[in-house]
């Protein structure tokens, strides 16, 4: 069988980017991993055989024949950031969710600009229910403080609603 023939950058596993930079990737298993862009070919073709190292590839598929050792592979080149399609497929699945939060954005953008009213009925409906529920938490809170000051109390010293008004009235929205 003849050897396997070299790219552009003339190193097995390694391709030339339109920006100039080097490509490294590696197959294995039936999967494609990237190894990732180097400004060097040569530092391509050193992570590909620190690659072909780990998945114990024969020297005559290595760029560089003249290196020992695994230890040695890595030494030359920093371990690599393998990206498999697992990996690429949660990035696009993050990219159409980036792609429609912005298209929802600009639809609200739209919505705003055609019907300002409806924006102004949204925030005084929201303004009103903020207050609504600070007049709740200040009216729990005076019947709490009226038990607590009242010595004839209904509420018993163990009694769980000491710990709800406590919490439901503590708020720093006031």
């Amino acid at each position: 069988m003849p050897p396997r023939r070299r790219g552009a950058s003339g190193f097995r596993g390694v391709r030339v980017r339109p920006s100039g930079r080097f490509y490294a990737e590696i197959r294995a298993g039936g999967f494609r991993l990237t190894l990732g862009t180097y400004n060097t070919p040569e530092l391509a073709a050193r992570a590909y055989d620190a690659a072909a190292w780990r998945f114990r590839r024969p020297r005559r598929d290595m760029n560089f024949p003249d290196v020992e050792s695994l230890e040695e592979a890595e030494f030359l080149a920093p371990p690599p950031c393998l990206v498999d399609d697992e990996d690429r497929r949660r990035h696009r699945q993050v990219q159409r969710r980036i792609a429609i939060a912005e298209h929802d954005e600009q639809l609200m953008r739209q919505w705003r600009a055609q019907f300002p009213n409806d924006v102004d009925n949204t925030d005084a409906f929201f303004a009103n229910l903020r207050a609504q529920r600070r007049s709740n938490r200040r009216h729990r809170r005076a019947v709490a403080t009226f038990e607590l000051e009242n010595p004839n109390t209904t509420w018993t010293e163990n009694d769980p609603r000491w710990d709800d008004i406590w919490t439901e009235t503590t708020s720093d929205d006031e």
